[in-house]
């Protein structure tokens, strides 16, 4: 009978019984009746019922602090994690930031620098072209002149060889009376002119 009224409390019992009507009217008889019909069973009944109330009331508020202080722990980690990776993503885009600055800066004076050297370039090439073409006008007078000058040499040397060809030739005329005296001599032909 205690197994079959284990699991049910006193008002889920419905024992119908002559002594009801006379329960009803007197608490302190229900209370004998209950005692009468479960006896010590229900007070062991009430007792753990009890204990395992209480119990559950520790575990549950055991159970909340430990949630409690691990969501706390959670929650701590959660907040330093974020603040160190705040911290390192603040110090990786100081260091772009940094770095990106000094490639600009390098950039513009590489750039400075490819320039200036450009110009320099440019005006040692345009130098240079000046230079070139001023040896080149200056080489060229100077042949120019050089070729003048032989060409004059030459001309005044032909000029001097025709000059002595001129006085040193003989007329054909002349050479060829020359011979005919020459030949009129030897043959004792030659006679003077006035001298008979």
């Amino acid at each position: 009978m205690n197994a079959v009224f284990s699991n049910a409390g006193p008002e889920d019992l419905n024992l119908s019984t002559p002594h009801d009507a006379a329960a009803d009217q007197n608490p302190g008889n229900i209370d004998k009746i209950r005692d009468i019909l479960f006896g010590s069973n229900m007070r062991d009944y009430e007792q753990r019922f009890t204990r395992l109330e209480e119990a559950l009331k520790k575990e549950s508020s055991d159970l909340r602090d430990t949630t409690r202080r691990h969501l706390e722990a959670l929650e701590s980690f959660v907040h330093k994690e974020l603040a160190a990776l705040e911290v390192r993503l603040n110090t990786e885009r100081d260091e772009r930031s940094e770095s990106h600055t000094r490639l600009a800066a390098e950039l513009s004076s590489a750039s400075s620098t490819i320039h200036r050297k450009i110009g320099d370039l440019e005006n040692h090439e345009a130098l240079a072209k000046r230079e070139i073409r001023n040896d080149l006008l200056q080489q060229s007078k100077e042949l120019t002149d050089a070729i003048r000058a032989k060409g004059e040499e030459l001309i005044a040397l032909l000029e001097r060889r025709a000059a002595e060809l001129h006085h040193a030739k003989t007329d054909r005329a002349a050479l060829a009376g020359l011979f005919n005296e020459v030949a009129l001599r030897l043959t004792d032909q030659f006679k003077v002119t006035g001298t008979d």
